[in-house]
């Protein structure tokens, strides 16, 4: 064994106590920490040919990198739609690592079934409990593998499998939405069905949720061709629902395949007085729900749930003399894109075991309350306009006066400035604004209060 290594391993226990007490630093001084700051450049090292061992590395990390990392897991991070960590959910982490278990099959480990415990009870937290699921990276790779499951099904209806016979036997696919995700593009050009094949269906006046009537209209243009719906649980820009109980109904006229896109909107269900967002999420055939978002679990974690198992099994079956073969509990080697699959489900079981559903409404709820006395504390102060009722847990909104492209992105990097928060860009309606997205289970209305000084103390400093 190489003597830096074997050295390492003599000190273990030691050395975890050195990073365990690192870590606790980091997350103790998120509140000093910047939340956001442009990081300054440097060449690259070399690769080192003699190992300098654990303890030295530490020690060149937090002096060369650590100072220029964001405080995204911090509770005044405002960009993106990011989350953070719970004590729990890191512990969970940690002894992924540890343990480091492959979760492609379950012939060695118990793994496997603490997956299938975690999403059972994520099922019954949003109310999916007729549906199975696994775990995957993020909502992208779980709209991807909700959008292969529609592609089988596709195939189903005209009697071939497109696993077996490629994306090419399908023809063209009519794919309709109201205003997809970025995400729902990157898998369709994965998938062989193509970017071009969504359709954008309107939506209703001043919203981004689809309009059901032409929802229908457009699919009755298919003469009885199947389709694939697009539905979204919380839209990015505003958090608006397309009324899915009313989508869903529309499949007794006409054959499509629904995928609901509930990234972190499906946490809704948590809330009891925004459960009925997602009045209907049950009847969809497959749904995308992340979890490093506002489950509050480390980086990368979602979940994607179906009706259709075997069709997910037809598409993801791993075959090999060496490997089972799919069973009524098939082995996740067999349901989702990889076969090498760390334990993601670790931390999410932590956190739920460690704070339960309660737990998880409560982060819900205060977020909500927090999105709202952000919006209603910018709007109060005159320089800024909210382009949407705040719905759920994202405040919309823009300049008050002249809101430029150019004006939002220079007071974007005002407010990364001022190390106090973070919030992201985007154009709604045409017109360019910002997106302060909550979901970090730190967050607090004193927090609020602070981002919201920030960002016009930010605005203030503009020439």
């Amino acid at each position: 064994m190489d003597r830096t290594l074997a050295e390492d391993l003599a000190d273990l226990p030691a050395l975890l106590d050195i990073v365990s007490g690192t870590a606790g630093q980091v997350l103790l001084g998120l509140d000093k920490r910047a939340v956001a700051a442009p990081p300054s450049r440097r060449e690259p090292a070399p690769l080192p040919e003699h190992g300098t061992g654990l303890r030295q590395a530490l020690s060149e990390f937090r002096q060369r990198w650590e100072p220029d990392f964001s405080g995204s897991a911090g509770p005044r991070y405002l960009g993106f739609v990011t989350g953070g960590a719970t004590p729990a959910s890191i512990a969970g982490d940690w002894l992924t690592s540890a343990l480091d278990q492959n979760v492609m099959s379950g012939e060695d480990s118990a793994a496997p079934d603490l997956e299938r415990e975690t999403v059972s009870w994520l099922g019954q937290l949003f109310g999916l409990g007729a549906h199975t699921g696994a775990f995957v990276s993020g909502a992208t790779l779980s709209n991807f593998v909700g959008l292969a499951i529609a592609r089988e099904w596709l195939g189903e209806q005209l009697g071939v499998s497109i696993a077996q016979a490629g994306a090419g036997a399908l023809g063209r696919v009519h794919v309709l939405s109201g205003t997809p995700h970025s995400s729902i593009y990157k898998s369709l050009s994965m998938l062989g069905i193509g970017r071009d094949s969504v359709q954008i269906v309107p939506a209703l006046p001043d919203r981004e949720a689809v309009d059901v009537d032409a929802l229908a209209a457009a699919l009755a243009a298919l003469d009885g061709r199947p389709a694939i719906v697009v539905a979204n649980a919380g839209t990015v820009n505003t958090v608006d629902f397309d009324d899915l109980r009313a989508i869903a109904a529309l499949r007794e006229r006409f054959p499509f395949w629904l995928h609901v896109d509930g990234a972190f909107g499906a946490f809704a269900a948590l809330s009891p007085e925004h459960a009925h967002l997602v009045d209907g999420l049950a009847a969809a055939d497959s749904v995308c729900v992340d979890l490093h978002k506002w489950l509050n679990v480390p980086y990368d974690a979602a979940v994607q749930f179906t009706r259709r198992q075997d069709l997910q099994v037809r598409t993801f079956q791993n075959s090999a003399a060496y490997l089972t073969a799919p069973s009524a509990t098939p082995d996740f080697g067999h349901l989702v894109p990889e076969n090498s699959r760390r334990l993601r489900a670790l931390a999410a079981w932590f956190t739920l075991t460690a704070y339960g559903r309660d737990g998880h409404r409560e982060i819900v709820r205060r977020n909500i309350s927090g999105a709202q006395d952000l919006g209603d504390q910018l709007a109060a102060t005159g320089l800024f306009e909210l382009l949407s009722p705040v719905r759920l847990n994202v405040v919309c909104f823009t300049l008050a006066d002249r809101p430029t492209s150019e004006r939002v992105h220079a007071l974007i990097a005002a407010i990364a400035a001022t190390g106090e928060t973070f919030v992201t860009p985007t154009v709604y309606h045409g017109v360019p604004a910002f997106r302060a997205a909550f979901s970090n289970w730190r967050t607090t209305a004193d927090d609020v209060t602070r981002a919201c000084r920030a960002i016009t103390a930010a605005y203030d400093s503009l020439p």
